[in-house]
């Protein structure tokens, strides 16, 4: 991977799959804006990867406002000059409610999985284009191919619209030089919004079921 010079915004960078991300991208030489919305665990990921290599700036963001999107751009540009990559990592879990049938549960859910990856596009490929190209990765879920009967449906179709969005986006943008991929992530260790698993004891059974439903029969990890 060629990150050196590179500037990079990975969403929900305070833990999980992005933090792991800002960590490759900082060993890698990449400039990294690490986005979220917990500032102390924000800080901490920039006082690593700091301390180990590469260069990274936190900033708060509540990735589903537009004008958020277009301050944190702005600061990147600001800091660093440039902006060559996105990745529009920052989720809510399906166990975010613990009422699968809760209609309050969909705004929120695509608000932040689905709507953040449109507005994360839109204010950034403008300058990608500028630029002569670009790389935005949108991570998605093996639940958007699928669905699952565990959690709410609104995460799935969020995720599976990602997909969508990534696919149509991928193809308006492909001439422009900006490459624009979805990722889709099988069993993973659970989200930090996952405030409503049930029983631990119910949780690890099925969680269990589902691992030996998987090719290698174990999880990914973060």
């Amino acid at each position: 991977m060629r990150f050196e010079g590179k500037t990079a915004i990975i969403t929900g960078a305070a833990g999980g799959m992005g933090a792991e991300e800002a960590r490759l991208f900082a060993r890698k030489s990449a400039r990294v804006v690490i986005s979220d919305m917990s500032d102390d665990l924000g800080q901490g990921v920039v006082d690593e990867t700091n301390a180990a290599a590469g260069e990274s700036r936190y900033i708060h963001t509540y990735v589903s406002s537009e004008s958020a999107w277009v301050s944190m751009v702005d600061q990147t540009l600001d800091k660093f000059g440039g902006l060559d990559i996105l990745v529009n990592n920052a989720g809510l879990s399906p166990f975010l409610v613990s009422d699968n049938d809760d209609v309050d549960a969909w705004q929120p859910l695509m608000d932040v999985n689905l709507k953040s990856v449109c507005l994360g596009c839109r204010t950034v490929i403008p300058w990608m284009k500028k630029a002569g190209g670009g790389s935005i990765v949108n991570i998605s879920s093996i639940g958007g191919i699928t669905g699952h009967y565990g959690g709410h449906p609104g995460y799935f179709a969020a995720k599976s619209g990602v997909r969508a969005f990534t696919k149509s986006m991928a193809f308006k943008h492909g001439p422009d030089g900006i490459r624009i991929n979805s990722v889709h992530p099988g069993v993973m260790p659970q989200m930090r919004s996952a405030v409503h698993i049930g029983s631990l004891e119910s949780y690890n059974l099925a969680f269990e079921r589902l691992i030996g439903l998987t090719p290698l029969r174990r999880r990914g990890s973060s």
